[in-house]
């Protein structure tokens, strides 16, 4: 069944209430008898992103699937914290892979129930961008070529964060990591290297290709629902603030995801066999300047002094995903 987009039409607020939708449009945390697939007593730092996007992610993948679904997690923050040796906060079937092969294993594990005839039972891959958009991309290409029935999600904390903070494929430009230093006349992550990879999974022409935030929960929600409505291979890019690896408070983790959206920095949108379909609209559009102070990792472009001409660089590329994903239209 295809699932329902819950339209709110609240303004000056970002509440969003339950007590007037019927239980079967509610959240999926809203529900007390949600799987919690992320349990409690890992040890992520506080206000990560990417335990706030794995339980949202994995909750409605559950419900979606009426509790039918293997997980396959690449090594990496997600995969450490969560489980320790022998401890594990996972209440759902969960294979650990290496950094580099969760497409290929997660492939496997579909081709294994589907050699027994097991269409009941659906696949979850997911990994961070480190072991997606780098070490795992090539697995990750392979699975989206061949059209293997798995919904791939990616957790973009746009750094290695668990080796020590190194730049990753994700990393964005200016940002400073332990392997781009804030030093020289251009300081921070360079310019014009990285890579989209949602641009690229959609180049693949497969059935669905979608990006969300933990700032919006009813939409990464509703992605997920949509992804597992769908068979085929599948692609869902979350964006995740990560404190520690961006230099910022661990409350601010929700309301850095939303900047990163309002400003354009991180186009929300969803496509289909290749065709953009349809793009989520800025509400309260801010200057990428409001997005970068809260963050360590953009000091240098404002002290000793201000480097106007970095931030108006970065200030371009959002300004041309607004124009590139109809951000200020919704116009998919």
């Amino acid at each position: 069944m295809t699932p329902t987009r819950v339209k709110f039409y609240q303004t000056g607020s970002f509440a969003v209430g339950n007590r007037l939708l019927p239980a079967d449009l509610r959240a999926v945390q809203s529900d007390p008898t949600r799987t919690n697939s992320l349990t409690s007593g890992h040890r992520a730092c506080q206000g990560c992103g990417e335990a706030l996007a794995a339980r949202y992610v994995l909750d409605a993948a559950m419900r979606a699937s009426k509790g039918r679904l293997v997980t396959v997690n690449a090594t990496g923050c997600l995969e450490v914290f969560s489980t320790p040796y022998p401890e594990t906060s996972w209440r759902v079937p969960w294979l650990h892979s290496l950094f580099g092969n969760a497409p290929a294993v997660a492939s496997g594990v579909a081709a294994a129930l589907k050699a027994q005839s097991r269409t009941d039972i659906r696949v979850l891959g997911q990994g961070g961008d480190g072991g997606t958009v780098d070490i795992g991309f090539g697995a990750l290409s392979g699975m989206f070529e061949r059209g293997d029935d798995v919904l791939y999600v990616c957790y973009d904390n746009q750094g290695y964060m668990n080796t020590g903070v190194q730049r990753s494929g994700a990393t964005p430009p200016a940002a400073r990591t332990s392997t781009t230093q804030a030093v020289g006349p251009e300081p921070g992550n360079v310019f014009g290297q990285g890579k989209s990879a949602p641009l690229i999974a959609m180049a693949h022409e497969i059935p669905y290709v979608a990006t969300a935030t933990i700032a919006d929960l009813r939409d990464l929600e509703y992605k997920v629902e949509r992804a597992m409505a769908l068979h085929g291979a599948r692609y869902l890019h979350v964006l995740v603030p990560c404190p520690l690896g961006w230099g910022s408070t661990a409350g601010q983790t929700v309301a850095i995801a939303r900047l990163a959206t309002q400003s354009g920095i991180f186009p929300v949108f969803e496509a289909e066999d290749g065709v953009l379909t349809a793009s989520t609209p800025i509400r309260r559009h801010v200057p990428v300047e409001e997005y970068l102070r809260l963050q360590a990792r953009f000091r240098h472009l404002f002290e000793p002094e201000r480097r106007a001409d970095v931030i108006d660089r970065i200030q371009a590329a959002a300004d041309h995903n607004i124009e590139r994903f109809h951000l200020l239209s919704g116009e998919g």
